[in-house]
């Protein structure tokens, strides 16, 4: 399905995804990182429960929303890994906090 081509030399940063340790390049964005996992979904819809996962990967479609770092609702498209970053699944709607 996705498959991640990086140089061999690349930078690395460690993440978290759904409690998994993942190892991935410094410059990849959070939605190239997990898709690279195979993870079947990365959201379910607010009213069906369907299972989503990233479309566009240019921030258009909204169909990458995750929850980073305690945020939800994060288009994780439109951003870029860091080191100890924490990655969840987004189910149904999320508020957003104060």
């Amino acid at each position: 399905m996705f498959r991640r081509i990086t140089e061999p030399d690349a930078e690395t940063v460690i993440i978290r995804f759904e409690g998994e340790r993942l190892k991935v390049a410094a410059h990849e964005t959070v939605a190239a990182a997990v898709l690279a996992t195979n993870p079947e979904f990365t959201r379910t819809t607010p009213i069906s429960g369907e299972k989503r996962a990233p479309y566009c990967l240019m921030g258009t479609c909204f169909e990458c929303l995750m929850e980073i770092d305690g945020e939800p609702n994060r288009q994780a498209c439109m951003m870029i890994v860091t080191d100890g970053m924490v990655v969840k699944r987004q189910t149904g709607k999320r508020e957003m906090p104060e």
